[in-house]
């Protein structure tokens, strides 16, 4: 059988390129100028905002009839990278939309679909994810936040804490304990508005990383909402947010990939540039050795985390190990990797004038949230020892 161009196996379609191509330059000119000052205001980039939205690439994976664009998972990993190698806390934008957001695609009605994907889809709204609290993180089935049937509405009260982009968001998916004897077959999931009555936000968090994105807790005193905006049947919630999370670890995946991306890049520009000993540093083989460590480390968390998406897109069954090896890969090389960028800086690696201790300090988060990355390896291994 002859080889050569036509063989298209385990390369990207023209789409997928494409696309890559047209978010890095929307990101190279209208997001990356903005991380550095988002970053150390600790503010909502709100042009990075502008800019994703006019551009389609907010919310890129709702589906076309209710105004998206249709992105399959593949190609909103790579939006969601190419975001994060300009801007770890802009890519969230994209990001946290998939993980509010696909509640309702998995579970939701047609009826709340349309109510609340199409406005994200417009740019109108973002949509956040309500599901850690004060005393339920990894063992998120321990949840006390209530929800209580009156009549034809639902009362909810409670705290969520670690909400990303909380008070910016319009809308949140909002998991509560219905039925407090059947521990997680007693959760269901809601969709709250900022606008209803006792929804409040706590300060932002005051974080190591990602501080154009806020965090903050979501305070819930006595929330009436109506029956019809449950996600699913009653009960179903927390099954409902573990699949969510299958397929949004894959989102957290191309993040790291993304935010080690641009450090590599950085990198690779200045040991070319730096001279010491009287010739550039990148032609000393300690350097080069680094440099061929961070590359392929990048390498195998991006194949690993377009093969998760692939999965993600098509549902298999063997999504949540993909998902699961996928985050917990790409994240440990995204730490790995900017690290070793501040290493090859020197003491300019050290300081704010430079992006690399940013994207060190971003690329943290991604081990530790939507499951740490020990959590990661008991699904995992669940799963290996499941088959």
């Amino acid at each position: 059988m002859a080889a050569g161009e036509s063989f298209d196996v385990y390369r990207l379609p023209e789409e997928h390129q494409a696309i890559r191509e047209a978010v890095r330059e929307v990101c190279t000119a209208k997001v990356a100028p903005h991380a550095a000052e988002a970053d150390e205001t600790g503010e909502f980039p709100k042009a990075s905002y502008d800019a994703l939205r006019a551009a389609d690439f907010h919310a890129p994976h709702i589906p076309e009839e209710y105004g998206g664009a249709g992105a399959d998972a593949l190609a909103t990993a790579i939006v969601i990278e190419e975001v994060a190698r300009a801007c770890a806390s802009s890519s969230l934008i994209p990001a946290v939309n998939k993980l509010g957001t696909m509640p309702l695609l998995l579970s939701g009605s047609a009826d709340l679909k349309r109510r609340y994907l199409t406005p994200v889809a417009a740019g109108d709204a973002m949509f956040s994810y309500c599901l850690s609290e004060p005393e339920a993180g990894s063992d998120a089935a321990s949840m006390t936040t209530r929800a209580v049937r009156d009549g034809d509405h639902w009362v909810l009260n409670g705290v969520k804490r670690w909400i990303t982009n909380a008070g910016v968001s319009e809308f949140y998916t909002v998991f509560a304990v219905t039925d407090p004897s059947a521990r997680s077959r007693g959760i269901s999931a809601f969709v709250v508005e900022k606008s209803d009555v006792g929804v409040s936000f706590g300060a932002p968090e005051k974080k190591l990383g990602i501080k154009g994105s806020p965090t903050r807790e979501v305070y819930l005193d006595n929330v009436r909402i109506p029956a019809d905006r449950m996600i699913g049947a009653e009960g179903t919630g927390f099954a409902t947010a573990m699949k969510t999370l299958d397929h949004t670890r894959v989102t957290i995946a191309a993040q790291a990939v993304g935010i080690a991306q641009g450090a590599l890049d950085y990198a690779k520009g200045y040991v070319a540039e730096r001279r010491q000993f009287g010739k550039a540093i990148a032609e000393f083989q300690g350097i080069q050795f680094m440099l061929a460590d961070m590359g392929m480390k990048l390498e195998a968390a991006r194949q690993l985390t377009y093969a998760a998406a692939g999965k993600s897109e098509r549902g298999d069954a063997d999504l949540t190990y993909f998902g699961a090896a996928a985050k917990c890969f790409a994240s440990d090389a995204a730490m790995e990797i900017t690290t070793d960028a501040v290493q090859l800086l020197g003491g300019y690696g050290y300081t704010r004038d430079y992006p690399v201790e940013r994207m060190m300090r971003d690329a943290k988060i991604t081990q530790i949230y939507e499951g740490t990355n020990q959590v990661q390896r008991i699904v995992m291994a669940r799963q290996l020892l499941k088959d």
